[in-house]
């Protein structure tokens, strides 16, 4: 479906990295791009340089969005606001599990809902959810992350059952490492922040991510791209590991009861 059949757009977490960089790429095709976050400085100078509509608001402010839901119908949806707080379960907070369920998947959830019904009213649309390899494959430390994005990777294949029969696209985007600012957000804005996820290594940029989506949103009319792992060629996901215990059982006695 060629970008001429759509006019507008919505965007989350518009103020920097991926999301910036697919406003100002969709921007390009003359649409009329609305960029969600809470940056006030960073989406009024991204609204200077696209010619991008600015909102200040949070994507968990249910009621804020379903206003804009309602004063706006839009054709191109884009699911990318996010955050993370790297930590093993076992050592899961309170506060960490609520602010990643809320923004990574409920958030979604509740755009989903405002948005893609009106898609199918009119038989034309497409959803881009922006999750993450951590969706399909498990590495250590963001228990909680794996769980919501796994979460955002069964709703877009379900939101393809639930738009059965009608022109709606739904592609998932699952990116590995890139070159964005997101790993100061997580881990602090340190030198040593850059030192250890990005200088030195080949990595994808904000606008390679862009460029992807572009070209899934431009496909025919007959095509859906429905799922793009986009990692740096010298990153692999995987790995088996095998651990010897700390201490051993007791063997059972003879009576097939354990010894006490």
């Amino acid at each position: 479906m060629p970008f001429s059949d759509y006019r507008t757009a919505l965007v989350t977490g518009a103020s920097s990295g991926i999301g910036a960089a697919v406003v100002e790429r969709l921007c390009r095709e003359n649409l009329e791009v609305h960029a969600i976050a809470r940056s006030t400085g960073a989406l009024k100078e991204l609204a200077e340089r696209t010619g991008c509509i600015a909102h200040v608001i949070d994507v968990t402010d249910r009621a804020a969005i379903a206003d804009l839901a309602n004063r706006v119908q839009f054709d191109i949806l884009v699911n990318n606001a996010g955050v993370d707080r790297p930590k093993k379960f076992l050592e899961a907070d309170e506060g960490d599990i609520d602010l990643l369920v809320d923004v990574n998947l409920r958030a979604v959830l509740h755009l989903c809902r405002l948005i893609v019904p009106g898609m199918v009213a009119r038989d034309c649309g497409h959803v881009i959810n922006i999750s993450s390899i951590a969706g399909n494959y498990n590495f250590g430390g963001n228990s909680t992350y794996h769980a919501v994005k796994a979460g955002v990777a069964m709703l877009s294949n379900q939101l393809r059952i639930d738009a059965f029969g009608k022109r709606v696209r739904v592609t998932e985007i699952c990116p590995g490492r890139v070159a964005t600012d997101i790993f100061n957000h997580v881990h602090g804005d340190d030198p040593s922040v850059r030192e250890r996820f990005i200088d030195g290594f080949e990595l994808p940029q904000a606008a390679d991510i862009a460029e992807a989506i572009a070209f899934a949103i431009a496909a025919p009319v007959a095509v859906n791209i429905g799922h793009m792992e986009i990692t740096p060629t010298l990153q692999v996901m995987g790995g088996l590991q095998t651990a010897k215990p700390e201490k051993t059982f007791p063997e059972a006695g003879k009576s097939g009861e354990p010894k006490r």
